[in-house]
Parts: C-alpha cells; sequence; structure tokens
C-alpha cells in the first residue's frame, strides 16, 4: 500500500467512526421514542432496553452504513479540497481512479460486512431481540402465542408432500394433529395422521399414528395401520424449510412492499420447494431476493456518488457536504421504495427493481467523475 492511500485512508477513518455512530444513535433514539411504550408494556427495564438495541443495530446497519460512510466521504474529501491536497496530488500525475482506489476498497469492504450482518448475524440477532422481547412474559402466553403456530399448510410441490399441521413448535419443532399425504416411488398413495411428531436424528418420528395407504386397484379401499411410533424417511423436509414457509406466508402485500423482510436463505428454500411459483407470489418473492442481493451494494454505490460531489475543484464548506449527503440519501431512499412497490406489484421485473436504484446511481456518479477536470 501507497503512503498516499495510508493517508487517504487514515483521514477517513476519523469522521466514518464518528458519522456512524452518529447516525446509529439518531436511528436508536427515534425508534426508541416510538417503541418506548410497547417496551415498556413489556415490563423491560434500562438495561434489558440496551440489549434490545444491541440485538437490534444488525437490522439498522442496512441504513447506517451507507449513509454514514457517505457523509465521511464527503466531509474527508471536502477537507482535503480545502488545503488543496486533491489538486496537489492530480498535480503529481495521480487519477482521480486511482486517488479513488482506497475509498473504494472501504465501499466493498463495507459491502462484504453488510452483507454478512443481514444474512448470517441478522437471523440470530433478530431470534435474540425477540427473546428479550418476552423475556418477562407470563409462561402460558409465551406458549400459546410464541411458541406454537396454529393450522400450518406446508407443501413440498416438488416431492409432492402435503402437511397440514394443527399446531407447529416454533422453538422445539414438535408438530400437533399432523396430516401428511403423499405418493411414493412405488405409485401407493399414503395418508398419515398422527397426534404428535417430533425431529430427531434428521427424520420425523410420529407416534400415535394411523396409515392409510391405497394400493392400486383398490383405490376405494385403504389398508389402514395403527402404531405408537412410525418413522418415514421420505418425508425428509427440515423444520427450518417449515418456519421459512410460515414466515413468508404471514406477510401481506403491502408488508412486503415496505421494506425487505426475508434474507436470501429463506426465499431460496421457499422457491426450492416451490420451484412453479407464478403469480404475485413469486413477483413477491423476485423483489425481495434482488433487493436483498443489491442492497449491500450500496456501500460501493456511495463511493461512486461521492467522489465527484467531494472531489469538484474549489473550496467547499462542510455544510454543503452534509446537504448534499442528505439529498443523495433521500434521493435513493425514495428511488429504492418506489422501486420495490413496482417489483412487488409486478409491474416491473423483479431483478430491475432490485438492482435499479444501485445502477442509476453508481451510473451517474460515474459519469459525473469522468466530467471532473
Amino acid at each position: 500500500m501507497r503512503l498516499l492511500d495510508r493517508y487517504l485512508l487514515r483521514e477517513l477513518m476519523v469522521p466514518l467512526l464518528y458519522c456512524l455512530g452518529g447516525f446509529l444513535i439518531f436511528f436508536v433514539s427515534a425508534d426508541l421514542m416510538n417503541e418506548l411504550p410497547m417496551l415498556q408494556g413489556r415490563g423491560l427495564n434500562g438495561w434489558d432496553i440496551a440489549e434490545y438495541y444491541v440485538f437490534k443495530s444488525p437490522e439498522l446497519l442496512p441504513t447506517v452504513l451507507p449513509m454514514g460512510l457517505l457523509l465521511a466521504l464527503l466531509y474527508a474529501l471536502a477537507q482535503h479540497g480545502k488545503h488543496h491536497e486533491l489538486v496537489a496530488i492530480r498535480a503529481a500525475g495521480v487519477s482521480l481512479w486511482r486517488l479513488a482506489a482506497p475509498y473504494l476498497a472501504v465501499g466493498a469492504v463495507a459491502s462484504v460486512a453488510l452483507f454478512i450482518a443481514s444474512e448470517i448475524i441478522g437471523p440470530h440477532a433478530q431470534a435474540a431481540t425477540e427473546d428479550v422481547l418476552n423475556r418477562y412474559r407470563n409462561k402460558l402466553e409465551q406458549q400459546t402465542e410464541l411458541q406454537w403456530k396454529r393450522d400450518v399448510n406446508f407443501n413440498n410441490d416438488v416431492a409432492g408432500h402435503e402437511w397440514k399441521i394443527g399446531a407447529f413448535g416454533l422453538l422445539t419443532h414438535e408438530m400437533l394433529r399432523v396430516n401428511v399425504t403423499w405418493t411414493g416411488r412405488d405409485n401407493v398413495r399414503r395418508i398419515l395422521f398422527a397426534n404428535r411428531a417430533g425431529h430427531t436424528n434428521g427424520v420425523w418420528h410420529f407416534t400415535d399414528a394411523e396409515l392409510w395407504a391405497y394400493v392400486p386397484p383398490n383405490l376405494d379401499f385403504p389398508l389402514r395401520t395403527r402404531t405408537n411410533l412410525v418413522v418415514f424417511p421420505e418425508l425428509d423436509e427440515l423444520p427450518r424449510l417449515i418456519k421459512s414457509e410460515i414466515k413468508i406466508n404471514t406477510f401481506t402485500l403491502d408488508k412486503m412492499a415496505k421494506k425487505l423482510r426475508f434474507s436470501l436463505a429463506e426465499i431460496l428454500d421457499y422457491q426450492r420447494l416451490h420451484p412453479r411459483l407464478t403469480g404475485s407470489k413469486a413477483d413477491e418473492l423476485n423483489t425481495q431476493f434482488h433487493g436483498r442481493l443489491a442492497a449491500p451494494f450500496t456501500c460501493f454505490v456511495v463511493v461512486l456518488l461521492a467522489l465527484p460531489f467531494g472531489a469538484a475543484p474549489g473550496r467547499r464548506n462542510v455544510a454543503i457536504g452534509v446537504a448534499a449527503s442528505i439529498g443523495i440519501g433521500f434521493a435513493f431512499f425514495v428511488l429504492s421504495r418506489l422501486s420495490l412497490v413496482l417489483g412487488t406489484g409486478g409491474h416491473v421485473p423483479g431483478w430491475v427493481a432490485g438492482w435499479a436504484p444501485n445502477v442509476i446511481f453508481a451510473a451517474v456518479g460515474i459519469e459525473l467523475t469522468r466530467r471532473l477536470r
């Protein structure tokens, strides 16, 4: 790494830390003002609320990290321009794109970090926030409202397995009043009724079960077998697949159009179970998938945007950088939400809705940078 790169990075890191901390405090404070009555109603004290927001911070990073990076870059570039350092660097034969190399590297690292926070840390952090929220709730309430999802219909279109579950344990993965219908390789249609089922050692164990087997050619009179415990290895659906189906089917079209709701793993699991998905559900999930995939690259895009605004010739006031970051952030937010609504409603393809904001703003940044002299 050249001495120039180290200098530019050092001058960026301090404002970046301040901006990230400031935006995080701002968004946490805004959320706290809105959620405080609910948090107090759950009986949480000050330490519990602090713990709650520690676990909730990965959810805020997709907004905080790009905005903090944008403002820090504009500030750092404005400071360099104020002391005519950018002019001196370019006069020494360093191109603007070579000067931007350390900033682009920071944007790439931030994109990777945001992806990890959203896809790996995020799901675990979300579960931890739910645990904190329900720490002081009555155990009976938790069992009836939080630990069990009632009347679950789960279909594996690839294998042809149809599950009807009276109650599914979100934490224990137990099932009550289970009804499974499938046709095996032997062309025998089977219907399994069980009072309870549990997932152990990678397979489902059904207790107090009765099996109806429709063996050709006597399809009107099934063979009935009753047993205390039975295992069917061909019923290989994992509990996380059922939980993904429950989560995705819980959200309505309006809720999906407002923000990104699901991780890539949840969407891929659902699409693997329903490969011939069409209609509004396909539009919703394609938009959510590409939106989630494109979201981390926003950090790289803001570097391309900050470069022409911050490196323009002339001395700039810091307030101009703040105003520019607010304006750019607002425009990006509006375009992102508009794309999400259009994609969710099926008006544009999901990949267009997900990637359009990044592509448009990146193209604008590259073109403006190219025009700089």
